[in-house]
């Protein structure tokens, strides 16, 4: 497999929903891609469009235009028939393990469910052996198979979904917050599992988080969202540490730090939140940002290359020297508080 071959790159993607008051521009014109065997994280406030570009991309829900590219081939155009056969390679770890669990079937049929939709079996005996090999892989014992998503706690629902996902031996699948309703100590447990089997069977993740320390580790490269749009994409390790975007900056200064001798900076966002009905021209992050300038009201701001994978969506990025001391930095090595305290001393 090779690390470079790009196995999803979507294309001005957009998803408008009618509403009393307008148009509702959830997803609009948003751009990126995946490697396979890598994961994108995938972040920002809750509304920003981050669930609704995953079933987007799934096609769960019609896309308003745009180009989905699964493997080389837009999948936008594709009959009914050929999204079932689609739904192998494309599979979707739900946010919530117990409202995306039928609680009538037991956890065998919850997991055989595809596996009998797509007739990937000829004999219950042969899905049976099925069933106990997917338990087995994420760490479920066998003396649950007769069991019901209410009797189990958080964790273990969690692996029965990603055991459903897993069925069908997908390529690809979106991870919709698959963490956010469990405790901390499960929540690692079931992150590493995720880890283990993507390095098993080469998985393509989309992972979607609000928790920047988590997504930190887990992911290859990191796009930020507001409000619809994408503002900042990154290898994980360079967006940490060189963060371009000021909406980019407010949201890594908001991850508490575990240590008594280092200070909290914390950026507050102060401002009001643009409506996402019928929006403006310009930037939607203008009338929080310190930094704003009649351009950012007057123009939309497009995706701009710095190097090496890092793209931001910032007028002021090159004025403000935000931009220019990623380009340093990353041959210099100054850390990011260095970089923020720059960035203070400039304003």
């Amino acid at each position: 497999m090779s690390e470079n071959k790009v196995l999803l790159e979507v294309k001005n993607l957009k998803k408008y929903f009618n509403t009393p008051k307008g148009l509702l521009h959830a997803v609009d014109d948003v751009n990126f891609s995946i490697c396979e065997g890598k994961t994108l994280g995938v972040v920002g406030e809750s509304g920003c469009g981050k669930s609704t570009t995953g079933r987007v991309i799934l096609r769960l829900l019609e896309a308003t235009d745009g180009e989905i590219i699964f493997e080389g081939e837009n999948i936008r155009n594709y009959s009914r028939q050929q999204m079932i056969e689609m739904r192998q390679k494309m599979q979707i770890i739900f946010q919530d393990p117990f409202a995306s669990l039928n609680p009538r079937m037991t956890v065998s049929e919850i997991i055989a469910e595809p596996l009998i939709i797509h007739k990937k079996c000829k004999s219950k005996a042969e899905l049976d052996e099925k069933v106990r090999e997917l338990m087995e892989t994420v760490g479920l014992s066998e003396r649950l198979i007769n069991t019901y998503p209410h009797e189990l706690d958080g964790g273990r629902r969690q692996r029965i979904g990603i055991a459903r996902a897993l069925a069908l031996n997908p390529k690809f699948i979106v991870c919709d917050e698959p963490v956010s309703a469990l405790d901390v100590s499960i929540q690692a447990q079931v992150l590493n599992l995720m880890k283990d089997l993507q390095e098993k069977y080469g998985l393509t993740y989309m992972f979607i988080t609000h928790d920047l320390s988590v997504v930190k580790h887990f992911s290859d490269d990191i796009a930020v969202m507001y409000l619809g749009q994408l503002v900042e994409k990154a290898p994980s390790k360079a967006l940490f540490k060189n963060p371009i975007h000021p909406y980019t900056k407010a949201l890594l200064s908001a991850i508490p730090i575990a240590s008594v001798d280092k200070k909290m900076e914390r950026i507050k966002l102060q401002g009001e939140i643009t409506s996402p009905i019928n929006p403006e021209k310009g930037c939607r992050f203008a009338k929080r940002c310190v930094y704003a300038k009649d351009i950012c009201r007057q123009e939309d701001p497009k995706l701009t290359e710095v190097g090496n994978g890092h793209f931001y969506a910032c007028h002021l990025a090159k004025d403000t020297g935000f931009s220019d001391i990623c380009v340093r930095d990353a041959l210099n090595g100054v850390t990011n508080t260095e970089n923020s305290r720059l960035i203070r001393d400039r304003s």
